[in-house]
């Protein structure tokens, strides 16, 4: 089948966005018997993109990420958006919907520059500007330096490669869709727990088109999906920013799903865990209740990251 007009897809324009808007376009040629050219990529220029000097938390959060992105949409000049889903905000304007999820890729984090966790030292500089990093690994490594660290794959390991810092942490999934499968060292993710939506590629449309969204159905995980609900919605239980340290994994457990989350201080001396069972009808009310839980338990500093 060949549509009339294509489909405009819009992404950040760095080469693993490229990656994945490439692979939602061809999951969805793939499903709807389409011609090549039914979709049209869009790459748009982010904030985020643009200001590499400083932490995202510093700048206006997780916006940076979306903003544009979300104002193209909106306006009407691209149909769909596609998203790494760990960098979307917890709340998301009314007028956007959710509308896919891709098959979930490796959720662990690798580390580069030392052999594993286990090398880290306490002096050693540790290249990262995700609170979420740093909390886990001064909570394993206190006195670990903490070394700004932005800028895409080849930007990192470059800086790596020049001796700016012993390590840093980059996510497997982001570098297994950029072919670099032997780059860096596994972390097992009960050595530390990924960012909410982690290896998952969201795709979202305007909340009242129903054709796009039908059109997206087709190519929705059902288990990513899932699992990218629970997540996001514990994220958004707590109430926090982008300077808070939180991490989520949902994942199929039997018949149903298990949610393993945790808070952290930003100096990693306390981290309140918790864990929760549910099926999928109930994965936004399951993660709601397992954030509650974990802030009552957390002490008054903890809790003033999240509550306001």
């Amino acid at each position: 089948m060949h549509k009339a007009e294509p489909l405009k897809l819009g992404t950040r324009g760095s080469p693993l966005a490229l990656v994945q808007a490439r692979a939602a376009a061809a999951a969805l040629i793939a499903a709807h018997g389409w011609t090549e050219d039914s979709v049209e990529i869009v790459p748009i220029k982010t904030t985020g993109d643009k200001v590499q000097d400083r932490p995202l938390a510093e700048i206006g959060g997780k916006a940076l990420w979306t903003k544009e992105l979300d104002r193209a949409l909106l306006d009407g000049d691209i149909d769909f958006a596609v998203h790494s889903a760990k960098d979307m905000e917890s709340i998301r304007p009314d007028a956007i919907a959710l509308a896919a999820a891709l098959p979930r890729a490796d959720v662990r984090e690798r580390i580069i520059g030392v052999s594993g966790l286990d090398a880290l030292q306490p002096g050693m500089r540790v290249g990262t500007t995700s609170p979420r990093r740093a909390a886990q690994l001064l909570a394993r490594v206190p006195g670990l330096g903490l070394v700004p660290f932005r800028g895409n794959v080849a930007t990192r390991l470059a800086r790596i490669e020049a001796g700016e810092a012993d390590a840093t942490l980059l996510a497997s999934a982001g570098l297994g869709r950029l072919g670099m499968h032997d780059v860096g060292t596994p972390i097992p993710v009960e050595a530390m727990l990924p960012a909410p939506g982690q290896a998952i590629i969201a795709i979202e449309a305007r909340a009242g088109d129903a054709t796009v969204l039908s059109h997206l159905a087709a190519v929705s995980d059902a288990d990513a999906m899932t699992a990218l609900i629970a997540e996001r919605a514990f994220a958004a239980a707590l109430g926090g920013s982008c300077h808070s340290p939180v991490a989520a994994l949902a994942e199929r457990y039997g018949a149903d799903f298990r949610l393993r989350a945790e808070i952290l201080g930003t100096d990693g001396r306390e981290r309140i865990a918790g864990e929760a069972r549910f099926s999928e009808i109930d994965a936004a009310s399951a993660a709601e209740t397992l954030a509650k839980t974990i802030l009552n338990r957390a002490s008054p500093v903890l809790r003033s990251l999240f509550v306001a």
